[in-house]
């Protein structure tokens, strides 16, 4: 006879200082059915609380075993794995790296579609154990209350009376017996699908038999003629209503099943995308990578390219080598706003083969994705950050456009950087991490030249376009010259000759709003957020005051609330107030704006973009989310107001992140047969970033950028790691934060003196307040190993099981960018 089986399981809440995997009995009913990969409902803590968790591990317990004090699980929520093996084993590697919870690192993985709701359904004790009447007046209503329904859940409960789940009332009436519950556990989304009718098997034997009305007879002949069909398409070509299909199945000849629905084919006539022309750099480029690929082992290379090189093409005609073996492909892309352009590109090629993975997607439709990537019917994911989660089990390529993108950073829970994770799951896979961009990571292109990763390079544009001209305006001198504008003469004589010419212009200013700072000029107080310490933006469209961290709102400010003056000065210029702003130097130039206040709907961004290819309108007005990726050939003019902006951050990222923001919206201009131009306008003309980025010199930039980080033991030379803390009291997270150094330190010395440390601060955050809690951190220059990941997560367990706790939480970021 076979002995005990246990499970080791995930629990969902458990605070990572007590975080690990907890020994559970597995029933004797699920046995058979439960697998690696599982989800459960397990009794947690000592009042046995239901919660979630995964099955990562079983095993038989040994012999002799004491098993007393293990409890059951209660429910297998899944009837086969939702995770296999590759992903389980992802799981460990992220909450080593990461420092999450083994839930927060499971949960990850999983689409949020797929999530489970644990509650309690309640109903009336058959025989009360007493007269309902006697009860206190909050339990009778309770009590009534399910007795009136029948059968009711508890949050259903809870919501109609405005109590918390552990309410007293309630739990009396539970610990009384006037109450039963029964756990149950209800899916977030449930499953994309339709219903479907067919005959049942005796139904052809039974007709004749039956009175049959005409338009029931109407149904029978359809679904004799087609099979199957759905309820709507019963109604369609009938024209009867759901009652009449109901009513043959009540006779028991007809018999309804959820399917999926159908999906689109592609249209008749559909012929096969042409071979692509690659030029001979695109083409050396792509056999190098190719070669790469055929060896057959783990490698990562760096497509390096300046703007409008053809990098997509060398990496689609891989992606047609990868896929014809039989393997898969993951594409990610740094934002949803470069999904539709690339999405578009891959459909022309890859028709349905293509699986769609980013948050713009409705719940139930990354759900849908993701189910189409498990039963194996796509080839090649495309999608943000979380795209590299994707559940291949044959990857030969993962894909990285944009790689430089701070937007492959997770900064929530686990923080985990898709770089890294791609790096992992191609050691599982031996297949190959391109990353690709005209101005990758100073790390990347290190790791690059020192012969890390190989490095293919493409150093002209495609076709007979050539990199545009483009001219640094100097923003102090047009105010000299009395011009208050945001538009320089320049740059405004250039889009008047633009629009003469039936050209369109793009114009980046990442700043969303109207006016960015609201200020009394009478005290010098600005407007600032209550629970941010961080300005208010003027939103004209909403005619508000806006917190771009928290999102709080108020009324316009009309007087100084601390001196109580009427000058309050509305300045500094956002996306809204220069819309207005061309609308009145350009009065027939049809403008639109790109930022996220315009682009909430759903589907905001292809719409958008393809108005604006299609000619609808002459100016394009956005944030970053202009800046790259896109490809417009009518486009000859870009132009950066307010370039500056992201120059002087508390970040060794600052002047990078300028360069590369710059030299990538530039690049915009004249990428077809028509020549470009640019200006970039700046209070700092004589900065080096500025004459950099207007000759597209990424190899002088990288010259100058390498060196500093060298001196200043910046990455790539070291690891940075951040350890934040958050508090409602500033007294406390600044205590906390010391208390913390200091054990980091002992323990540092007393177990770990061989590891090179540097430590940073604790300092106040960049931004020292943000959603009603205060900010410090820790900088911790390391060396990423085993070693330190174990002393960090030491400390870290310490500091959650101080009694101070409570009061203040802290966190580690491994892969740290400077922008906490």
């Amino acid at each position: 006879m076979a002995g005990q089986l246990l499970a080791k399981i995930a629990v969902e809440k458990a605070a990572y200082h007590f975080d690990k995997l907890y020994d559970y009995l597995v029933p004797e009913a699920y046995r058979d059915k439960v697998r690696p990969g599982c989800r459960v409902t397990v009794p947690f803590g000592a009042g046995n609380r239901r919660r979630q968790g995964v099955v990562l591990a079983l095993e038989e317990a040994g012999e002799g075993a004491d098993l007393s004090r293990l409890k059951p699980f209660a429910l297998l929520l899944d009837d086969g794995a939702a995770l296999g093996p590759e992903l389980l084993e992802l799981a460990g590697w992220l909450r080593e790296n990461t420092f999450c919870t083994w839930f927060d690192a499971v949960r990850t993985l999983l689409p949020p579609g797929l999530g489970y709701r644990l509650d309690l359904t309640l109903r009336t004790a058959p025989e009360p154990p007493g007269d309902p009447d006697a009860l206190a007046d909050d339990m009778r209503a309770l009590f009534s209350f399910v007795r009136g329904r029948g059968r009711v859940s508890r949050g259903r409960l809870c919501e109609a009376f405005g109590l918390l789940p552990d309410a007293p009332a309630l739990e009396a009436l539970l610990a009384g017996g006037w109450l039963l519950g029964e756990e149950s556990a209800r899916r977030k989304i449930g499953d994309d699908t339709v219903t479907m009718a067919r005959l049942t098997p005796d139904a052809e034997d039974r007709i004749g038999e039956l009175k049959l009305t005409v338009k029931q007879r109407a149904v029978v002949e359809l679904l004799q003629s087609a099979g199957t069909a759905s309820v709507r398409e019963i109604g369609y070509f009938t024209g009867t209503t759901r009652a009449v299909a109901a009513a043959l199945g009540q006779k028991g000849l007809v018999e309804f099943f959820k399917a999926p629905p159908p999906r689109a084919p592609l249209a008749d006539g559909d012929a096969p995308p042409p071979p692509l022309a690659l030029t001979g750099g695109q083409q050396r480029a792509y056999e190098g990578l190719s070669a790469l690929y055929r060896q057959g082992e783990a490698a990562v290379s760096l497509l390096y390219g300046v703007t409008g090189s053809g990098k997509t093409s060398v990496y689609l005609r891989l992606i047609e080598d990868v896929v014809a073996d039989g393997r898969q492909v993951i594409v990610l892309v740094p934002e949803i706003s470069l999904t539709p352009q690339t999405i578009g590109a891959f459909t022309a090629r890859f028709g349905p083969r293509v699986a769609i993975l980013h948050s713009a997607l409705s719940m139930g439709e990354r759900l849908e994705q993701w189910k189409r990537i498990r039963a194996g019917e796509v080839s090649i994911a495309v999608g943000t950050r979380s795209a590299v989660f994707a559940p291949f089990e044959n990857i030969g390529l993962i894909l990285i456009d944009e790689e430089q993108e701070s937007a492959y950073k997770s900064e929530s829970s686990p923080r985990y950087h898709a770089r890294e994770v791609a790096k992992h799951r191609i050691l599982r896979h031996s297949a190959q991490l391109v990353l690709c961009s005209a101005t990758p990571s100073v790390e990347s292109y290190y790791h690059a030249m020192t012969g890390r990763y190989r490095l293919f390079t493409l150093t002209e544009r495609f076709g007979h376009a050539l990199l545009p001209e483009v001219e640094v305006v100097d923003m102090d001198g047009e105010l000299r010259e009395g011009n208050l504008s945001g538009v320089s003469h320049a740059l405004g004589t250039a889009i008047a000759e633009n629009l003469a010419d039936g050209r369109q212009t793009i114009l980046l200013l990442n700043r969303r709003g109207y006016n960015t700072l609201v200020k009394c000029q009478n005290c010098n107080t600005a407007v600032t957020c209550p629970h941010c310490s961080i300005g208010l933006v003027y939103h004209q469209a909403n005619g508000r005051l806006m917190c771009h961290y928290c999102g709080y709102s108020r009324a316009l400010a009309q007087r100084c609330e601390v001196c109580g003056s009427d000058y309050v000065k509305y300045a500094g210029e956002g996306t809204q107030r220069l819309e207005k702003e061309l609308h009145t130097l350009f009065p027939s130039a049809r403008v639109l704006r790109m930022d996220a206040d315009t682009t909430m709907a759903k589907h905001a961004y292809e719409q958008r973009f393809e108005r604006f290819a299609q000619g609808d309108y002459d100016i394009m007005v956005g944030t970053q989310m202009v800046a790259k990726g896109l490809n417009f050939p009518n486009v000859t003019l870009v132009g950066v107001l307010a370039a500056d902006s992201t120059l002087f951050g508390d970040n060794f990222k600052s002047e990078e992140r300028t360069f590369s923001l710059l030299t990538q919206v530039v690049g915009r201009s004249g990428r077809g047969s028509l020549h470009g131009r640019a200006y970039i306008q700046t209070h700092f003309p004589e900065n080096e970033i500025f004459r950099l980025a207007a000759r597209q010199d990424y190899e002088g930039f990288y010259q100058r950028e390498i060196a500093t980080r060298r001196l200043m033991l910046y990455p790539p030379f070291c690891t940075l790691c951040a350890v934040g803390f958050t508090g409602l009291e500033e007294g406390a997270v600044r205590a906390g934060a010391q208390a913390f150094l200091r054990e980091l330190t002992r323990t540092a010395r007393q177990d770990y003196p061989a590891l090179p440390l540097r430590v940073l601060g604790p300092t106040p955050g960049v931004v020292p307040k943000v959603g009603g809690k205060y900010r410090y951190k820790l900088i911790i220059k390391c060396k990423n190993t085993r070693d330190f990941r174990a002393m960090l997560a030491q400390v870290l367990i310490w500091f959650g099981r101080r009694p101070e706790g409570r009061k203040v939480s802290a966190y580690a970021d491994l892969y740290f960018d400077g922008s906490l």
